[in-house]
């Protein structure tokens, strides 16, 4: 059975950092795309940033430039580096797997379900809150 955990999240004041986490257990098998969503209080989910199984990553608009997501080699961890947070950053964040994937990186991995693809593996999310 595949889990994924997130972990890293917390209150930071505006301009500061956090870089969260995202552990996997279980086997998933063959190639693995990530997803980092967020959600904030009364608004919908957002995706705000993915990567593929060959390492290229792609971005939301409101966070490009200032989060870069990652992952290690094992494909265990995925992780999600934030600076220059600000208070509309403040949400529930949520990672995502979709296994046995021959996506590659573009704006509809942002997505959490298309024709194409459904993200089947999800955290709990952790919370940041981002205050000015």
């Amino acid at each position: 059975q595949v889990e994924l955990a997130e972990s890293g999240g917390g209150s930071v004041q505006t301009g500061g950092s956090l870089q969260l986490s995202c552990a996997r257990s279980g086997d998933i098998k063959r190639r693995i795309c990530w997803g980092w969503f967020r959600q904030a209080p009364g608004k919908e989910r957002e995706g705000i940033a993915a990567i593929d199984p060959d390492g290229t990553t792609v971005y939301a608009d409101s966070v490009v430039g200032r989060f870069t997501v990652s992952q290690d080699v094992a494909k265990i961890n995925l992780y999600l580096k934030m600076d220059s947070l600000q208070p509309e950053d403040t949400a529930m964040y949520y990672c995502a797997a979709i296994g046995s994937c021959s996506l590659a990186a573009d704006s509809s991995l942002l997505r959490a379900q298309t024709t194409r693809h459904t993200y089947n593996y999800w955290g709990r999310g952790t919370r940041v809150t981002v205050s000015s």
